[in-house]
């Protein structure tokens, strides 16, 4: 981990674990905690105010699991109720809960120009209606947005990421002129199509690609990676540019002037409408914007 690496995942941390503190002190709160999204969207960073320790101590979970939390950040929306209330929609997770002291929950999503970066849920006793205890995630979005913002890696190619286990994958390489856009979605067309991804489905992510890498070569005039991972029936679709963001667009301890990765213009507007999650991180090296579709193949 390099020192402004370190520097970045500390802010995180003090941001979060005082976040958590507030919320525990809440009264009807038995418990909090936050999940931020990691891996293209793939799994959730998670950790809640009952861990113990010098630091946050942070474990992975799978963002798929049919669980209140990865509904908010799937979704974008609230979730409250009892249990009683829950148990239709997450049965599972509800019998889990039986014999605790809690007897609810209320979650709500971070979310950045449009983009959720993960999700704060806090489990209530009976004395509260969760309804009354959703979490307010405005500023805490925010922090955390310039935390990861400031972060830095040295290597910050997709193609060094290893592939999750049983995938399938594609890496890139477009060099930064315009031209080069169309064989970018030439080649994630004819893999998506060799992966037996669906029509429709290609058609969306050929399109939101297309976009991103425009996007990417247009504004930086530097080469561009995509990564294309197909995982089970979900495929997620990762551009890379090499960018330097930080000379153009400076940072301050009230956060980014002008965030090169809110959404603007066609381009990302198109895929926050179509994908069902994306996503974005900026570094010293680059600015990487994911988009996630699911149930590709029919």
């Amino acid at each position: 981990m390099t020192s402004a690496q370190g520097a970045a995942v500390d802010v995180a941390d003090t941001v979060v674990r005082r976040r958590l503190e507030e919320l525990a002190r809440t009264p009807g709160v038995v418990r909090a905690c936050v999940a931020l999204v990691e891996g293209g969207g793939r799994r959730l960073r998670f950790t809640a105010s009952d861990r113990d320790g010098p630091v946050v101590d942070w474990c992975h979970i799978d963002a798929y699991d049919d669980v209140p939390l990865n509904e908010v950040v799937r979704r974008g929306r609230v979730v409250t109720g009892g249990w009683d209330e829950l148990a239709a929609r997450f049965p599972s997770f509800v019998e889990r809960q039986s014999g605790g002291s809690a007897a609810g929950l209320a979650a709500a999503p971070l979310v950045v120009h449009g983009q959720v970066l993960g999700g704060v849920l806090v489990y209530v006793d009976a004395s509260v209606d969760p309804a009354d205890l959703v979490p307010g995630t405005d500023g805490l979005a925010q922090e955390l947005r310039v935390a990861r913002a400031r972060a830095a890696r040295p290597d910050g190619a997709l193609a060094a990421v290893p592939v999750p286990e049983g995938a399938l994958a594609v890496d890139i390489d477009v060099p930064g002129e315009p031209r080069a856009v169309g064989g970018a979605r030439r080649t994630v067309r004819g893999r998506l199509e060799e992966w037996g991804v669906d029509d429709d489905t290609v058609d969306t992510a050929v399109l939101c690609l297309s976009e991103l890498v425009t996007n990417a070569v247009v504004h930086t005039g530097a080469p561009a990676e995509v990564r294309a991972v197909l995982e089970d029936d979900v495929l997620t679709v990762l551009v890379r540019d090499r960018g330097n963001h930080r000379g153009t667009r400076p940072l301050d301890a009230g956060g980014l002037h002008d965030d090169p990765l809110r959404v603007h213009g066609r381009g990302l507007q198109l895929v926050a409408a179509l994908a069902a999650r994306w996503g974005s991180d900026l570094d010293a090296a680059g600015a990487t914007v994911w988009f996630v579709l699911d149930g590709v193949r029919g």
